[in-house]
């Protein structure tokens, strides 16, 4: 087996005051893409089926230029309970510097109790790159073509 090297980048990171008793995000495995993040929310909230609610973080950070971090669900969480976020994959720009909120939604059949510091979905960080749009008259053909939604079956 090939031993293969990950990229390690320092990201800065700020408790928020009256959070100081809440973990940073974490990996929970060795091998884990993503780092599972905490409510910090005061005091337990409760999402209806269909609702949806904000849930602070009680951290900020500072995604360096050229990479972007990626708020995702928790597998469990979904499965079991039906929760997710309404905006699935969010995305914390490299200019952004407020708090981490994360849009749950409630896709489940029983209310849902969100409590402080439970693990409440994921960040995975991830270069990305700028596109500089090349107007042309034609695209390079295909195979697929412009063959769309259920076009392989």
């Amino acid at each position: 087996m090939q031993n293969i090297s990950v990229e390690e980048i320092k990201i800065s990171i700020k408790r928020l005051p009256g959070h100081e008793d809440m973990p940073f995000p974490r990996y929970m495995t060795e091998k884990s893409a993503g780092m599972d993040i905490f409510a910090a929310v005061v005091q337990e909230e409760v999402i209806g089926p269909g609702e949806r609610r904000m849930i602070p973080t009680g951290i900020m950070i500072a995604v360096p230029e050229g990479y972007e971090a990626q708020i995702r669900p928790r597998s469990g969480l979904a499965i079991k309970n039906g929760i997710t976020l309404i905006n699935s994959p969010g995305t914390i720009d490299a200019d952004y510097r407020g708090e981490v909120n994360l849009l749950l939604v409630n896709h489940g059949s029983r209310p849902f109790i969100v409590k402080r510091g439970e693990r409440i979905a994921q960040m995975v960080v991830q270069r990305v790159c700028r596109v500089l749009w090349d107007p042309c008259n034609t695209l390079d053909p295909t195979s697929r073509g412009s063959g769309g939604f259920g076009h392989t079956g």
